[in-house]
């Protein structure tokens, strides 16, 4: 099974890890990422990261990205569920979570979907420090470390 769900709600990790392991398999795997304060070390911290998204397009990535994992690691779910609109620092703001029959296969199909959500799904985030907003860049390690599974490093 494949769940995505792209919303403003918060994420309620509990619930979606309990669903993950209703799945049966042997290993899950989860991923939660925050909201950091300090993104930039010359900066200010952030007040407010807001995210902007491609509707229709934006699930249409992560399910393809989920399922590309799916069948590469045999997984029996995956769930990707990313946050849009404006958040707070240490807010959630992407849970991962992936059920594998066993545990380097859960861990490796995890981290597949958050390093290859980071380049292949259209969000755009701005981060509101003292009062200035301001649009983030794309990080360059992102790139490398979703082509990392392409060319099997």
């Amino acid at each position: 099974m494949i769940r995505v769900v792209v919303g403003c709600d918060a994420i309620d990790a509990a619930a979606e890890l309990a669903e993950a392991e209703a799945a049966g398999a042997g290993a899950v795997a989860t991923f939660t990422g925050l909201v950091r304060a300090d993104a930039s070390e010359d900066e200010g911290d952030v007040d407010v990261l807001e995210l902007e998204h491609w509707p229709g397009a934006t699930e249409r990535a992560l399910a393809a990205i989920a399922e590309a994992a799916r069948q590469r690691w045999s997984c029996l779910h995956l769930t990707i569920v990313h946050r849009v609109g404006a958040m707070r620092p240490g807010e959630r703001i992407v849970f991962v979570a992936a059920a594998a029959p066993h545990r380097a296969a859960a861990l490796d199909a995890c981290a597949y979907c958050i390093d290859r959500l980071k380049t292949d799904a259209p969000f755009w985030k701005r981060e509101t420090r003292d009062g200035v907003a301001r649009w983030v860049d794309a990080r360059g390690g992102d790139e490398a470390a979703a082509t990392r599974w392409d060319t099997g490093e």
